[in-house]
């Protein structure tokens, strides 16, 4: 097998386009069509890390948080990469990240934390916008039903926790072929008028290309007519942060108690504790401070997230209790994830967790 299919699985789950346009995710580091070994999967990628990497004779690591996250202009002694891109090439490991691609994913990241919380309906916090086209095609009706299914099968028509959605409107189209033309139906230089269905689809931009050549592949003309328009939707199973509720509502202090054995979080700094009981959590794994006014626009109790600033901790007062989890803990569960996704897909394969700690935070 190769790297590619591992990569390949991953961004099948998790696609690229989902990444935030400051991100770095994907393959940072070697051949994808080299074959695969073993993968090491961890947090952060650091010396140790690489070090741990290469004692298991792993040809792949894959990590949550790109170790290459800006432009390198220059690979020498003393930056911090040049280090880890040494022991990678000198070893033939290639590496992969998989960052906020995997945070905009509904089951993703987030929702591994509300997994160990025992909430299991949830929906994304906020969104994305600008993942969605729509698709309008004409065929002769007796056609219509073989191009529909073309389109469902290649990813289109698919809205939230259904698929196979199309809207059909039957119609006449006229045409007539010049003397250069092959046409299916119709006469060279006439007028025809030909019986059609109008097929409307919803589909993502990540696949367009694939589903305009399954289209093309299945639709009787020669030239094939059709309309592709981006949609200002948003799409309801990717974007920042999720909520849901707790099945059943509890204190606060007793919540965070809890969420501090569970994930074995040595501090939670917080705001003021609200007088009404915790029902509805909102989560952000890692840096989610610009998700504040969604949590309280989507009237969550409390806020789980990282790195919050002094004066953060004020716009949830009296309406919303802010809890920092810290950025580490919030997100070591990844190398779970990514071994659950990995071995059950490819369960002949070794994947590999690390057991390095790379937090860089310590408490006094």
């Amino acid at each position: 097998m190769k790297i590619a299919e591992i990569t390949g699985y991953l961004e099948s789950l998790c696609p690229l386009s989902l990444q935030e346009d400051y991100d770095n995710s994907g393959l940072l580091l070697g051949d994808p069509q080299s074959d695969f070994r073993s993968a090491l999967l961890c947090l952060d990628l650091t010396e140790t890390v690489m070090a741990e990497a290469i004692k298991h004779q792993c040809n792949l690591i894959v990590a949550h948080h790109p170790f290459i996250f800006k432009g390198l202009k220059k690979i020498t002694a003393g930056q911090p990469e040049t280090a880890i891109i040494t022991m990678a090439i000198r070893n033939n490991i290639a590496i992969y990240a998989i960052h906020t691609n995997l945070d905009n994913t509904l089951h993703g990241l987030n929702a591994w934390v509300f997994a160990k919380l025992g909430i299991s309906g949830y929906r994304i916090l906020n969104p994305r916008a600008g993942l969605l086209s729509k698709l309008a095609v004409y065929c002769p009706i007796e056609h219509a039903a073989m191009v529909r299914q073309s389109l469902f099968d290649a990813g289109a028509g698919r809205i939230g926790h259904y698929d196979s959605c199309s809207y059909n409107v039957d119609g006449e189209g006229t045409f007539r072929a010049n003397d250069f033309a092959n046409p299916f139906v119709g006469k060279i230089n006439e007028l025809h008028v030909e019986r059609e269905t109008r097929i409307e689809v919803v589909l993502p931009r990540r696949l367009e290309n694939e589903i305009i050549a399954a289209l093309l592949a299945v639709h009787p003309y020669e030239e094939v007519a059709y309309d592709l328009y981006p949609l200002a939707n948003k799409l309801s199973q990717a974007g920042a942060g999720i909520i849901g509720d707790l099945d059943t509502p509890c204190d606060a202090v007793e919540f965070l108690k809890r969420l501090k054995a569970i994930l074995n979080i040595p501090v939670i700094r917080h705001s003021t504790f609200l007088t009404r009981p915790v029902k509805t959590v909102a989560l952000c794994t890692g840096s989610g401070s610009f998700l504040i006014g969604e949590a309280l626009h989507a009237n969550a109790d409390v806020f789980l997230t990282a790195d919050l600033k002094y004066h953060d901790f004020f716009y949830g007062e009296q309406k919303l209790l802010l809890a920092d989890i810290g950025h580490y803990e919030s997100e070591q569960g990844v190398k779970e994830w990514l071994y659950a996704a990995l071995i059950e897909k490819f369960p002949n394969f070794a994947f590999l967790i690390s057991e390095v700690i790379t937090n860089p935070v310590h408490y006094f």
